[in-house]
């Protein structure tokens, strides 16, 4: 095996000899340009923009962030973790406190009042992610700021899991 390590030490000392560093830094620098045109090209795994697009095109209900109550929703709907637009899942409790949104029902032309609870007790659900932030106040407007883990005011289960859209009442116009 050494006329093998021979053979690579002279090959390796022979381009050492005949290239500087700022010519392999060079070479180095085009190929990564060069792959930057060649890697869009290599098959990529898509199927999660397929399902996001498949929920876009699913008529608006309660696992669709185009319903009308998730007008200021930031989460994962607890429609698709095993519970309902204003229930939490078995296993979880709503958080102690939440924010509030004002959303407009096409259905009948009115505005309500909506309240967002997070529920608490389990690992983040990880199905069905909103973030429509209609109405969206800064953070300190805390009542009308939907990027806190509201589940932190619990003292037994802080741990974030889906959030619920429970219509509070008709808005008042002013």
């Amino acid at each position: 095996m050494r006329w093998f390590d021979d053979f690579f030490e002279r090959g390796v000392r022979g381009v050492a000899r005949r290239t500087s560093r700022r010519s392999a830094l060079t070479r180095i620098g085009r190929l990564l340009v060069g792959s930057a045109f060649v890697l869009p090209v290599l098959p990529f795994d898509r199927i999660a923009r397929t399902a996001e697009a498949a929920q876009k095109k699913s008529p608006p209900g309660e696992t669709s962030c185009d319903y009308w109550r998730y007008c200021a929703l930031d989460g994962y709907l607890c429609a698709c973790c095993g519970g309902s637009a204003s229930t939490c899942p078995p296993g979880t409790e709503a958080s102690k406190v939440s924010w509030i949104g004002t959303c407009h029902n096409p259905h009948d032309g009115k505005d309500y009042l909506v309240s967002y609870n997070d529920c608490c007790g389990k690992g983040s659900c990880g199905r069905c992610l909103c973030n429509t932030n209609e109405g969206e106040r800064p953070a300190y407007r805390m009542g009308l700021h939907n990027d806190i883990n509201w589940c932190m005011a619990n003292t037994d289960s802080t741990m974030f899991h889906c959030t619920t859209s429970v219509v509070v009442g008709l808005a008042e116009k002013s």
